[in-house]
């Protein structure tokens, strides 16, 4: 095992190599300027604004009154893991409970996923831009990520074709996300479908697909790559954006009956099993009256129309209105040419100046550079503060 020195003891080099997740580290800054009494508009961050559906924190509470807070099977409640196999029934996706292994969050779902099929060495194909925990996942397990572009000029949409392009003998695994973080495109259609099914049982490749993000897509019903390539795909799924559950931590795997077992083992040496009264709060989310999914859904639409709409009046800006999840990602080249600086100052000094917490495009990789991740699930306040922000920083290129 290679060791590196920090500031102190040694460590292996892995723990050393891993890097945080820029959304959290500007939500940290944007904290210590609210400590100081600054009022800040947060679009950093991918979390609704609103409470957690009522019938569902009831649920949570029930489950703790009723004496619920003990160890539970680690692969999850059998209510719950039939539940979402029949959630997952409107993707197309036929699964049973067997299949479905319940973590604490979307994130321990990826993990696990991903360090169950990467071998050292092997390269993994992961959007660019995309979800840095991609990266830095595959990079933890030893593998070898290896970016495919999403291209504006196609509306951030998946595109079988450029994924094809990447593929070599060492390709083991294909991550997907889609709606994606952090365009807001990539929306599944069944041609891309196809043809990214097509190419694993080509390939012989493994598909992660994240469906974080899918019951947030604002037009049509949900489809997962799971319904064309049930033995070769992974879906990682959580309940923090389709319920307002961000902090309640529930997540989970739905995976070819040959590896769940494998995926169980994970949760059973890291968590030991979900807290039963948050799964309860799942089985109420799923199972209960589905018009806050709705709801928020329309909600989300007229925010990002708004959002769009006041992007594109800023000279220098450029933004696609988003098919799904909760983020617009406009293009600030423009901005940028006419003030010298790169977008990472520019988000800077939207904080610094303004009071407005965004992310740059960079801290989703190479395909981020000029763009910000801005989030449209805030109040009308946030919103609008965040286009006054941009447009003060437009004006600098008049006076330059």
């Amino acid at each position: 095992m290679t060791l590196v020195q920090v500031a102190g003891p040694w460590v292996a080099a892995r723990a050393a190599r891993l890097r945080g997740e820029g959304a959290f580290e500007v939500l940290a800054a944007a904290r210590r300027l609210e400590a100081g009494g600054r009022e800040v508009a947060h679009l950093e961050i991918g979390e609704l604004d609103v409470e957690t559906p009522p019938h569902v924190v009831e649920a949570g509470l029930r489950a703790l009154r009723d004496g619920d807070r003990r160890y539970s099977a680690p692969a999850g409640l059998p209510e719950l893991r039939d539940a979402v196999a029949g959630a997952l029934s409107t993707r197309g996706v036929a699964a049973d409970a067997g299949q479905v292994v319940v973590t604490s969050g979307g994130k321990p779902a990826l993990f696990a996923a991903l360090l169950a099929l990467i071998e050292p060495g092997d390269e993994v194909l992961v959007p660019d831009p995309g979800f840095p925990s991609f990266t830095e996942t595959v990079r933890f397990a030893g593998g070898i990520p290896v970016g495919y572009e999403l291209d504006a000029a196609n509306a951030f949409a998946l595109d079988p074709e450029a994924i094809a392009a990447r593929i070599t003998a060492a390709t083991r695994v294909l991550v997907i996300n889609a709606p994606h973080n952090p365009t807001g495109g990539s929306v599944r259609t069944e041609a891309a479908l196809a043809g990214i099914a097509a190419l694993a049982q080509r390939h012989d490749l493994w598909i992660v697909s994240d469906e974080v993000y899918a019951r947030l897509a604002f037009a049509g019903e949900p489809r997962s790559v799971a319904a064309l390539a049930p033995e070769r795909t992974v879906i990682v799924d959580s309940f923090s954006k389709s319920h307002a559950m961000s902090g309640w931590r529930l997540g989970y795997l739905a995976a070819p009956p040959a590896i769940a077992p494998a995926l169980e083992r994970f949760v059973i040496h890291s968590a030991s099993c979900t807290p039963p009264f948050v799964q309860r709060a799942g089985i109420a989310a799923l199972t209960g009256p589905a018009d806050f999914v709705d709801t928020t859904r329309r909600r989300l639409v007229r925010q990002a129309e708004r959002l769009v709409a006041g992007l594109n009046a800023v000279p220098g800006v450029q933004c696609q209105r988003p098919a799904g999840s909760l983020f617009a990602f406009p293009d600030v080249r423009g901005v940028l040419a006419g003030t010298g600086e790169g977008v990472d100052a520019l988000a800077r000094r939207l904080l610094q100046d303004h009071g407005v917490a965004v992310l740059p495009g960079t801290a989703f990789g190479a395909g981020g550079t000029g763009h910000l991740r801005v989030s449209f699930a805030t109040t009308s306040r946030n919103i609008g503060l965040a286009l006054e922000g941009l447009a003060a920083s437009s004006r600098l290129q008049e006076v330059s």
